[in-house]
């Protein structure tokens, strides 16, 4: 059963309660407080309320990602800017994407929740739940991508972790009512940390699903394992045709990697978690190794890995969320409190510029409309952020 909830468009002074609380993973973040956040709204629908036509939903098909079609991008104007705040009062927010109608789907993590927010007055409604979720630690429900045939399948798809796997999993939404979920792929290896779940429709039609390697870094280096590595599936959760070992990897040698974005050129970016040192941005090619745990950050050549494009101190990092937008990658941070705008040139990344240092604290998702602005999540809620009024926040950030 879904319920409405009416969050109307913040202010500045919206306020949150702080609950204290703390956690630290050495290696994967930094620690902090927890808040509680009270939302109010409408009561629950009626039980015999019959569940909306199709033809009311709040989007009908996925919209088609932004991106500028020249090769070298244009000169920004200035620093990025935040507009507004579009949501408050989330918890832990994780997963993000675009329908057509600019309506967008949000999952969190820790709660279980599904929540669509509308693109016109921000309104937020609680789609419902995804028990199959088990959360702990960094694990929960992630990801989320909605179909590229939605118009005609109402299919919407999430990662999440299990209580003895990662997997992907599918729903139907239809109204504001989401189906129960059905596993098209299971077995990801679980873990309280590494668990990756950032799911991407390419401009193939398939799903790219990153996946992390849940703290045992030798599974990065095994081929036949699921853990740290980017996969490639259908829509049906298959190994996609023409992946190069038969398999569902589409590469390997990854520790953590939380961020995918395909370029107005088809190539696919990934941002992924270092350890101590350093933080990594890499161009995903085909049965590519990226060489974890040999290697972290750049010089891994000689041995016949893939170097990172760019690389930053796990400080001034640890990323999550990555988009592309007219001729530049930006890189959502979780420790290093910031966004990052990189430039894409040709087909290296160069030129990697911070903004909102320490302004909203911890930075999970960053998404890209199709009007040419971004949408970026904050992360304050998630056991190692400390959260301030409103917290968690869904910001509008004109690049």
């Amino acid at each position: 059963m879904s319920r409405a909830v009416r969050l109307p468009r913040p202010s500045a002074a919206a306020t949150a309660g702080l609950v204290a609380g703390a956690l630290l993973l050495a290696g994967c973040g930094q620690a902090g407080n927890e808040s509680t956040v009270t939302i109010t709204g409408t009561a629950p629908a009626s039980p015999s309320a019959p569940p909306p036509s199709p033809s009311t939903s709040a989007s009908a098909e996925p919209s088609a990602p932004s991106s500028s079609t020249s090769s070298e991008p244009a000169a920004p104007g200035g620093p990025p800017e935040v507009i507004e705040e579009i949501a408050t009062g989330l918890e832990a927010p994780w997963g993000l994407d675009f329908f057509a109608d600019g309506d967008a789907i949000v999952t969190e993590r820790d709660t279980q929740r599904v929540l669509l927010v509308s693109g016109d007055d921000y309104t937020v409604t609680e789609l419902g739940t995804l028990d199959v979720a088990a959360p702990q630690g960094e694990a929960g429900l992630l990801g989320v991508a909605i179909s590229p045939d939605f118009a005609q399948d109402r299919f919407v798809y999430f990662y999440a972790s299990t209580a003895s796997d990662n997997r992907v999993v599918r729903a139907t939404l239809r109204g504001d009512r989401l189906g129960e979920p059905t596993p098209i792929f299971t077995g990801i290896p679980n873990g309280y940390i590494h668990d990756g779940g950032r799911l991407e429709f390419g401009p193939d039609g398939m799903l790219y699903v990153s996946t992390g390697e849940t703290g045992e870094p030798s599974l990065a280096q095994q081929r036949d394992s699921l853990g740290g590595k980017v996969l490639r599936l259908t829509p049906a959760g298959k190994p996609a045709p023409g992946n190069p070992f038969g398999t569902a990897v589409w590469s390997w040698g990854h520790r953590n990697v939380q961020g995918l974005a395909f370029d107005d050129a088809d190539r696919l970016w990934a941002s992924e978690f270092g350890q101590d040192t350093f933080d990594e941005l890499n161009r995903i090619d085909e049965g590519a190794n990226y060489g974890w745990p040999q290697v972290e950050g750049k010089g891994g050549q000689d041995q016949g890995f893939v170097d990172p494009q760019q690389v930053w101190n796990t400080d001034e990092a640890s990323p999550s969320g990555l988009a592309f937008l007219d001729g530049y990658l930006w890189m959502a941070a979780l420790k290093g409190e910031r966004l990052w705008r990189v430039r894409v040139q040709g087909n290296r990344a160069v030129e990697a510029e911070p903004f909102f240092v320490g302004d909203y604290g911890r930075m999970r998702t960053v998404a890209a409309t199709d009007d040419g602005m971004l949408w970026v999540m904050t992360s304050n809620r998630d056991t190692r952020g400390d959260p301030g009024p409103g917290d968690d926040k869904i910001l509008l950030v004109r690049p």
